[in-house]
C-alpha cells in the first residue's frame, strides 16, 4: 500500500513538471514509443522474501484511433519490452537472467494532455542462468501480469514513465517441479520518446 501511495504522489507532483506539455494528444494512431526503464519489486504471499530487479527498453506502436468518450477515451498500443538485466533475489542467492515481453497490450487513456495513464495486459518469458525458484525447477519461466501506469509529459514528445504491475512467475511445468511465484508486485520508472509517422 505504501508503494501505491508513493506512485500516486509521484504522478501528482509531476503535473507541475509537465507544464510545457503539448496542446494536442501526443499519443495517437501511428505513434511510435521508444523508452528506457528500470525497476524492481517483491514477491507476494509466501514469496515475500524474494525480490526482483530489472532494466531494459520498450518499443511500442499505437495501432488505433481514439475510441470511447470522456475519461475512458483512448487508443490501443502494442508494445514489446526487452530486459537484458533481470535478477531474482531469493533468500539463498541471486539468480541472473534476461527477459522479453512480446505481448504488452496497452489502452492509453488520452483525455488528458499532460498525463496519459494506461492499463496493460502483459505476457513475457524469463531466461535465467540457474533455476527459478532455486531447486529442481526450470531456467525458463513465464510472466503474465496486469499493469497500470502513466506517461507524464515533460516535453512535447518526451515523457517520464511510472508503472506498477501485479504479475505471476512460473515455468508452466517445464521443469520437474513448478512452485513458481504466485504473486509479484513491481514498480517501474523510465523515460519515453514518441514519434508520429
Amino acid at each position: 500500500m505504501k508503494v501505491f501511495s508513493v506512485f500516486v504522489l509521484l504522478l501528482l507532483s509531476c503535473s507541475t513538471i509537465a507544464a510545457q506539455a503539448p496542446a494536442e494528444n501526443p499519443i495517437q494512431k501511428g505513434t511510435w514509443e521508444l523508452g528506457l526503464f528500470g525497476g524492481g519489486g517483491i514477491g507476494l504471499g509466501k514469496s515475500d522474501n524474494t525480490q526482483f530487479f530489472y532494466a531494459g527498453g520498450r518499443a511500442g506502436r499505437v495501432l488505433t484511433s481514439d475510441h470511447l468518450s470522456g475519461i475512458f477515451r483512448g487508443n490501443f498500443e502494442w508494445a514489446v519490452d526487452v530486459m537484458p538485466i533481470y535478477v531474482v533475489f531469493p533468500p539463498e542467492s541471486a539468480v541472473y537472467g534476461g527477459s522479453i515481453k512480446p505481448a504488452i497490450w496497452k489502452w492509453n487513456f488520452t483525455s488528458g494532455k499532460k498525463i496519459v495513464p494506461y492499463f496493460a495486459a502483459e505476457g513475457g518469458v524469463v531466461f535465467s542462468r540457474d533455476n527459478i525458484p532455486p531447486g529442481d525447477t526450470s531456467q525458463i519461466n513465464f510472466t503474465p501480469g496486469a499493469a497500470f501506469g502513466a506517461h507524464v509529459f515533460v516535453k512535447p514528445k518526451q515523457a517520464l514513465l511510472f508503472e506498477i504491475e501485479f504479475g505471476h512467475l512460473s515455468s508452466a511445468s517445464l521443469g520437474p517441479h513448478n512452485p513458481g511465484y504466485n504473486g509479484t508486485f513491481t514498480f517501474t520508472v523510465g523515460y519515453s520518446w514518441f514519434h508520429h509517422s
